[in-house]
C-alpha cells in the first residue's frame, strides 16, 4: 500500500497539520515506514512485545486490553482512525507494551520507525510539540482508566457509563452498541459479575435492560458514581 492514498488523513491528525501533502509525500520512504492490514480480533501487538515504532490508526478500532492467568479479559479503552499509538513507549528504557493490542475491527495501521519520529522530532518543532501532546494525552487517558477500575465498585463503574451515555445519548434509554461480554470488558469485571449487579439494580427499581438498552428509572443514581 502506498503513502500517497492517505496523506489527505494525514494532514488532519495533529502531528502532520504543519505538513502540506507535498511535504509528506517527500518525507515518506520505503525505510522509514510500513503500512500494513490487520484483520478483525488480530493480535497486533502482544503483552511485553517490544515496541519500535509509532502507529496512525489509518482506518478501523483497536482496543487495548489485558488478559490475567484465568483468560479474563480487561478492555482498558479503545482507538480509531487518526488516534496514534506507541508514542509513550517508543523511547521508553523498558520499551514493551504492558497489555495487549487487538484489532477491533478491520484495520489498517501506519508504523513509522523510531529515527524517523526523531528525525521529525528534531526538525520541525510543530511536530515535536504534537507528539509530546499525544505522549501526555495517552498517558492521562491510561492512567484515568486504571484509577476508575481500581478504585470504584461494580455498581460505581455501571453508573459511570450511564451517565456519560445519559449526557452523550440525551435520553434515559441508554442504547448498546456492545454485547454485554464486551461492556463487562469495558468495566473491566467478569460477565457473571456484571449480571449479578445489573439484576440487583433491576431488583431495586434504578434500571431496567434488554440485550440492546439499559433505561435509567431512577435519575438520582447518576449521583452515586462518587460515593
Amino acid at each position: 500500500m502506498k503513502i500517497k492514498k492517505y496523506l489527505q488523513l494525514l494532514t488532519c491528525i495533529d502531528l502532520f497539520k504543519s505538513f502540506t501533502k507535498e511535504a509528506l509525500l517527500k518525507l515518506f520512504c520505503e525505510e522509514n515506514h510500513q503500512i500494513k492490514k490487520y484483520e478483525k480480533n488480530s493480535m497486533i501487538y502482544l503483552q511485553n512485545e517490544v515496541c519500535n515504532t509509532v502507529d496512525v490508526i489509518l482506518r478501523g478500532e483497536i482496543v487495548i486490553q489485558k488478559i490475567d492467568t484465568n483468560g479474563n479479559i480487561l478492555t482498558l479503552t479503545s482507538f480509531q482512525t487518526g488516534d496514534i499509538i506507541g508514542g509513550n513507549l517508543l523511547f521508553c528504557h523498558n520499551n514493551v507494551y504492558p497489555m495487549t493490542i487487538t484489532s477491533k475491527t478491520d484495520c489498517i495501521l501506519l508504523h513509522m520507525e523510531k529515527d524517523f519520529i526523531l528525525e521529525l522530532c528534531q526538525k520541525n518543532k510543530a511536530f515535536l510539540i504534537a507528539f509530546l501532546h499525544c505522549i501526555c494525552d495517552k498517558t492521562f487517558i491510561l492512567t484515568n482508566k486504571l484509577k476508575a477500575i481500581t478504585m470504584k465498585t461494580i455498581k460505581q463503574r455501571i453508573i459511570e457509563f450511564l451517565t456519560y451515555e445519559y449526557y452523550y445519548q440525551q435520553s434515559t434509554k441508554i442504547l448498546l452498541n456492545m454485547s454485554k461480554k464486551e461492556l463487562a470488558e469495558r468495566l473491566g469485571v467478569q460477565r457473571p459479575s456484571l449480571s449479578r449487579e445489573l439484576n440487583k439494580m433491576r431488583e431495586d427499581g434504578l434500571i431496567t435492560y434488554d440485550a440492546k438498552s439499559i433505561t435509567i428509572k431512577n435519575l438520582n443514581i447518576l449521583e452515586l458514581a462518587n460515593e
